[in-house]
């Protein structure tokens, strides 16, 4: 080869390798973990794998504090600089749907088969997000406990009754062995209080606002079911069955205020158990939630990926939302988190989750009693409302005055955004 050609060769196959890489099309995405070492760490190795995968595309990872996320991709929503790729929390899509930050995923409802419920983001009809795990929540306790006392170890299939747990509340309290005989997480006052409370009304028969409308809350916060639920929230302060909402902070992380013997039974989820089940092992029980006469609930949807309605590249925006749903990632996730992946078929490749593990029964309690909050955009104010209602009632204002003016101010927010779309 003479060395013209070599030159010739050369410059054609820097040219090309050249054409190559500006094929690669950058895609954007943001997360709000930031601070939270595992999350990115998973991410980064997703979006490195990626990356490797396939020569289309390149995806860059930006994470948030969670503390500004939302008002970060609000702010980039309002200027136009939304990525091509985000996540978003599982009752706020609705939200940003209506609102016009993110389009309709190109993943069907059938590559989904076998995902939780609560992981798939739908609104109006279509697919907008989807999670890699759920979170769920139990009555967390001890069997040496139950046994003590007297007390039945409920099922999935037979949860305690209502009666039942109120007997077993009064049972531990007259026993005074214990601070409280129920820690229900009032420390934290933001969405834990629609997410982890909500279920009880629900298992009376009231909700947040009617489903079968989304255009009131008339009849469903404040009628007779919801202030009999009113009433038993008010009465689990009122008669010293559980901490009020000055309950120290501290009892918080890792269920620390039960592993450290100040209450009997915790309402809290499955990014706890983990450290349960260190200190109390086989003793621990991780059980569903009783039934208040319609059916056990408890929450579901947690965060999710989607694609901004802004991306100029929602191929590939899909695509990584596509390869991120892999099992082994779902299974990294649930392993680092304690969460549940969204598949049986991930489950089965974890630690935690896999058949005869420990904490196998959340996947059960996400699939048999989970339930999303309202799939709306107005949840975002319903949360709010129904989070300053619940604080009122516990602090021990009217019942029904309390659950009056919940209603009336959502019902004002739906009415000043012209139905939300419904």
């Amino acid at each position: 080869m003479t060395t013209l050609a070599r030159i010739s060769a050369g410059l054609l196959m820097t040219t090309c390798l050249a054409g190559a890489a500006a094929a690669q099309t950058e895609l954007t995405f943001w997360q709000h973990g930031a601070g939270n070492a595992w999350e990115g760490k998973i991410f980064g190795q997703m979006v490195e794998e990626f990356n490797a995968s396939q020569s289309d595309w390149k995806v860059t990872f930006q994470q948030f504090p969670q503390a500004a996320y939302n008002d970060s991709v609000t702010a980039a929503a309002l200027s136009g600089e939304l990525p091509d790729i985000l996540d978003v929390d599982g009752p706020v899509m609705p939200n940003w749907a209506w609102a016009g930050y993110l389009a309709p995923l190109e993943i069907t409802r059938e590559e989904l088969a076998g995902f939780l419920p609560g992981t798939i983001g739908v609104w109006k009809d279509q697919v907008y997000s989807v999670g890699l795990w759920d979170a769920a929540v139990a009555m967390i306790t001890r069997k040496s406990i139950l046994d003590k006392y007297g007390i039945r170890v409920p099922t999935l299939e037979q949860p305690w009754t209502g009666e039942e747990f109120n007997a077993a509340l009064a049972t531990i309290k007259e026993s005074g062995d214990f601070a409280y005989p129920l820690d229900l997480g009032m420390w934290d006052k933001g969405e834990w209080y629609p997410y982890a409370y909500s279920p009880f009304l629900q298992s009376f028969g009231g909700d947040i606002v009617d489903r079968s409308t989304y255009q009131t809350a008339e009849g469903v916060l404040n009628g007779d079911a919801a202030v009999e639920f009113g009433e038993w929230w008010q009465g689990l302060f009122a008669d010293g069955l559980a901490p009020g909402g000055s309950q120290p902070p501290a009892d918080g992380p890792e269920a620390l205020g039960f592993r450290e013997g100040k209450y009997a039974i915790t309402w809290v989820g499955n990014w706890n158990a983990a450290a349960v089940l260190k200190d109390f092992g086989d003793d621990a029980l991780f059980l569903p939630a009783p039934d208040f006469g319609n059916g056990p609930k408890i929450g579901a949807g947690s965060w999710q990926l989607a694609v901004s309605a802004q991306s100029d590249n929602k191929e590939g925006a899909n695509a990584f939302i596509r390869f991120a749903l892999q099992d082994k990632y779902q299974a990294m996730f649930s392993d680092a988190s304690g969460l549940a992946p969204a598949t049986a078929s991930a489950a089965a490749m974890t630690e935690n989750y896999k058949e005869g593990a420990p904490m196998a029964v959340f996947y059960d309690l996400s699939a048999e009693q989970a339930l999303v909050r309202p799939v709306t955009p107005g949840y975002v104010v319903e949360a709010r409302v129904f989070r300053k209602a619940l604080a009122d009632i516990a602090d021990g204002a009217d019942v029904v005055t309390a659950l009056d003016a919940a209603v009336d101010e959502i019902n004002a927010d739906i009415q000043n955004n012209q139905g939300y779309g419904h």
